[in-house]
């Protein structure tokens, strides 16, 4: 995949621009056409993100889908031939990823037949940009075509293929060839899932590696947290194995547990996708009442609602629950997050949206304030969806910084989010890939996708 080509330049061209300012009251309303023109931010303050510092008075000058300045605006002129959108001081930061996010079947009977493309939408309104997704399906790198050529709308999407499991796994050898037919598909990743046995796990990173091909996802039972660790898994997502591989699922982590867990992530450089919020609801730790109360729940399909409350009726069913120890085990997660993140370990932004109560970007709100409460800092929170990101993704793309050369994937936002993280669910416009997605824009398309579903 190219992300790094003009997704839309097959259909536009660039011949014929207009400069246009728009202050951020009329800003709101502003939809730019895909790639007519170059788009500048004008009055902005930037949080590049490469360090903790907000660059005051700045403008921002975005050409296809590429950042290509970034300078002061005491030495800037806007060019003549521009869209120039004014910032009105408001603060401009890069767009955040969704490191273990999920995208519906492009064909489903089980969801409405708009899910998909509505599922897209709702991470760009949360400023999600990039999407890591963890679950492939048939046809699903079709997707990636569709949003590079500007037939849907979305985030960059990097994909892991149909799921390394128990059920999909009959042999090591038939695991092998799994790796390879992935890595011919074009998949990015693969997707381990629960009930491999010692034997096939292996055989699959073992292939992995000759088809360099990074896989990640769950710990299986039957491997032990550091043999996985050892054989080159990339991320544990939702911090999978770690509690039970000390046994402190239902007992408090003592420190010299939590420091073990914490160097055997670092010796082998593994990233963490912690899922805090989404976890706590599975583990039983979550308060049904807030999370039936949670308003983005509105933009999913009914059907889809009804089958989270199916969920928590029946969650003791489930192989995540633990019951009367649930709260013990959430503390003991985010005990383990702030340990993970205060020794430098990888910790990747994510959600595993849509999953129980878990909106797509909208829901993201709820994770942000779980890292917080591990310790993080705004800015500390922000870095693991921005930087970080981009770092896990360099051989493919430059991104996840407000600097020069990146892609244009921006949130413009009211307030500082290196002081309020809250200024972050609503945002006065996103940009993804150089498409402007200003405020009015989201608002309209979210009331239409409300309405579908009620």
């Amino acid at each position: 995949m190219n992300q790094s080509a003009n997704p839309f330049g097959r259909y536009f061209s660039r011949p014929m621009k207009m400069f246009l300012t728009v202050p951020v009251w009329l800003a709101v309303a502003f939809v730019a056409p895909l790639y007519a023109s170059d788009y500048v931010f004008i009055n902005v303050n930037v949080v590049p993100m490469g360090t903790e510092e907000v660059l005051a008075e700045h403008a921002v000058v975005i050409r296809d889908d590429r950042i290509v300045q970034v300078a002061s605006m005491a030495d800037f002129t806007a060019p003549d031939d521009a869209q120039v959108i004014d910032g009105g001081g408001h603060y401009l930061l890069p767009g955040l990823a969704e490191m273990h996010g999920h995208v519906p079947p492009m064909h489903s009977d089980n969801f409405p037949a708009r899910y998909l493309d509505d599922t897209l939408f709702l991470y760009l309104a949360g400023g999600i940009t990039t999407v890591r997704g963890m679950l492939g399906h048939p046809n699903q790198l079709d997707l990636v075509d569709d949003i590079d050529a500007g037939d849907r709308l979305g985030p960059t999407l990097y994909l892991a293929g149909p799921s390394f499991n128990g059920n999909s796994v009959e042999s090591a050898e038939q695991g092998r060839r799994m790796v390879r037919e992935h890595k011919a598909a074009g998949w990015d990743l693969l997707k381990i899932h629960p009930g491999l046995s010692l034997e096939y796990f292996t055989a699959i990173a073992e292939e992995a590696a000759s088809q360099n091909i990074d896989f990640a996802g769950h710990i299986p039972q039957a491997v032990p947290l550091d043999k996985a660790m050892a054989m080159g898994i990339r991320t544990i997502d939702h911090m999978d194995g770690y509690l039970e591989f000390v046994g402190a699922t239902d007992r408090e982590i003592s420190d010299e547990a939590l420091q073990s867990l914490v160097q055997l992530t670092l010796q082998y450089e593994v990233g963490v996708v912690p899922t805090q919020a989404l976890w706590a609801t599975l583990i039983g730790a979550a308060d049904r009442e807030a999370l039936e109360a949670y308003e983005e729940a509105k933009y999913v399909p009914e059907s889809v609602r009804e089958g989270w409350q199916r969920y928590l009726d029946n969650a003791s069913q489930s192989r995540y629950y633990t019951g009367d120890t649930a709260q013990v085990h959430q503390q003991n997660r985010q005990r383990l997050l702030q340990a993970l993140h205060a020794a430098g370990a990888e910790i990747l932004m994510g959600t595993d949206a849509p999953q129980v109560y878990s909106v797509p970007g909208l829901g993201l709100k709820h994770e942000l304030a779980m890292m917080g409460d591990a310790g993080l800092t705004p800015y500390e929170v922000l870095y693991t969806g921005t930087v970080a990101v981009g770092r896990y993704f360099a051989e493919q793309d430059t991104f996840g910084q407000v600097a020069e050369g990146h892609r244009a994937d921006l949130i413009l936002t009211s307030l500082n989010p290196l002081e309020d993280l809250s200024t972050l669910e609503q945002p006065l416009g996103v940009m993804a890939s150089g498409r402007w997605l200003a405020r009015e824009t989201l608002d309209e398309k979210l009331a239409e996708i409300e309405a579908a579903y009620q």
